[in-house]
């Protein structure tokens, strides 16, 4: 059989839609955020793409005519939208008098969802894929190459080619959870069923916070895919755009955006806003995985969220416990609330281990970020070891003696 070729993509354009995303029903853990579609509006809305410091360079690899293997690749001249912080790593590398900027990082920008990075038809695609990017990124002269959350497969393949693997902490939501030392169940019937398995402080702390809304005079609505009109994504986009700016930042995503995630991916997505008065006031936008194979578990993202009226304990209610509300009401499996955020906790969503990898082409450098690797994942070790203790769920209640057993 011939040798595989690589080719590199200036855009996602460049790629036929239903190869890419073909390849990507074949992976073990897809999601929305790296269908063809998203991918392209980012690029094409300017919100990635080189003007914002996200020059793409898809790589895909090649047998004849046949697709093999891809990955989203940017180059990049600063690291901001990663969550895979790696500013210390620059400063290091600034105050050695060399240049960290520009690397490559193979991720969905400003998009921290754990999932499929490298797309393959196989375990040896996959391998032969992550050997043409780091040869790629050699003879490009890159300092760096960073594969940002990925799935199982992707990290066993980087790690087998010699990156080193780095873990965060996330916090999502299980709709099978039971009380301790019961086994696990298939799903809550209702959101009280789900507050009856929390420990009594957490489930009083919910139906407090869930009360100040309501009392506030607020009131949600949904919509899904196409019945999210148009009205509702510039409300929306109002109040997401707001949130950055609060935290002087200019948003990420423009507007565009969502209006092409509207017109070429609406099924992705599911829209909560809250109302006073008849008048809108908040929104929360969750994403919906979009995997069609059968017994696939279905994700619910929390994504994004905003408010033009302060209401006390509103973003609670709108980024978690309605979306909850509705994953139950939905049967949806798995509810994955973001990047950080230890509060998370005590809304039931508990801690999982996400990890990147990375390869560095100064020897010396690598050498000295492995071993920081090392105590750092020594550290993430501890601090989820310390938050399993930290359950919100209620303790089982002990045995109850047998009775036969006593009587002697």
């Amino acid at each position: 059989m011939s040798d595989p070729t690589i080719r590199i993509h200036r855009s996602p354009s460049e790629i036929d839609a239903a190869e890419w995303d073909a390849l990507l029903a074949l992976q073990q853990a897809p999601s929305p955020f790296m269908r063809h579609a998203y991918l392209a509006a980012l690029d094409a809305s300017g919100s990635a793409s080189p003007k914002s410091g996200w020059m793409p360079r898809f790589i895909t690899l090649w047998r004849g005519k046949r697709l093999l293997a891809a990955c989203p690749l940017y180059i990049k001249a600063h690291s901001y939208g990663e969550y895979v912080f790696d500013w210390a790593w620059a400063n290091a590398y600034e105050q050695h008098g060399l240049a960290y900027y520009p690397k490559a990082v193979i991720a969905v920008p400003f998009t921290p969802v754990p999932g499929a990075r490298l797309l393959a038809r196989d375990d040896d695609s996959r391998a032969l894929l992550v050997q043409a990017v780091v040869a790629w990124c050699k003879s490009e002269e890159l300092s760096s190459l960073h594969l940002l959350f990925g799935a199982d497969e992707d990290i066993a393949a980087c790690s087998q080619a010699g990156l080193m693997l780095r873990h965060t902490v996330q916090f999502h939501w299980q709709n099978e959870l039971s009380t301790q030392g019961e086994p696990a169940r298939s799903g809550w019937s209702d959101f009280d069923a789900f507050l009856a398995s929390l420990s009594h402080d957490k489930r009083k702390k919910i139906r407090q916070e869930r009360r100040k809304v309501r009392d506030a005079g607020v009131r949600f609505r949904w919509s899904r895919g196409r019945d999210i009109g148009e009205a509702d994504w510039d409300f929306f986009y109002r109040c997401y755009s707001r949130t950055y700016r609060e935290h002087g930042n200019a948003p990420y995503l423009s507007r565009d955006f969502f209006r092409r995630m509207a017109a070429d991916l609406p099924e992705a997505w599911l829209l909560f806003v809250a109302e006073r008065g008849g008048k809108p006031i908040a929104s929360s936008l969750i994403a919906l995985s979009t995997d069609a194979r059968p017994g696939a578990p279905s994700v619910a993202y929390g994504r994004y969220w905003g408010a033009l009226e302060r209401v006390d304990c509103l973003h609670f209610d709108a980024c978690y416990y309605q979306p909850l509300e509705w994953c139950i009401a939905h049967g949806v499996a798995r509810f994955e609330g973001g990047a950080q955020g230890e509060h998370k906790m005590a809304r039931a969503l508990m801690p999982v281990r996400t990890t990147s990898a990375h390869w560095l082409a100064h020897p010396a450098f690598a050498d000295a970020v492995e071993r920081f690797l090392e105590r750092e994942g020594a550290g993430i070790e501890d601090y989820m070891g310390h938050l399993g203790e930290r359950s919100p769920f209620r303790q089982a209640p002990p045995p109850r003696p047998d009775p036969a057993a006593t009587s002697s």
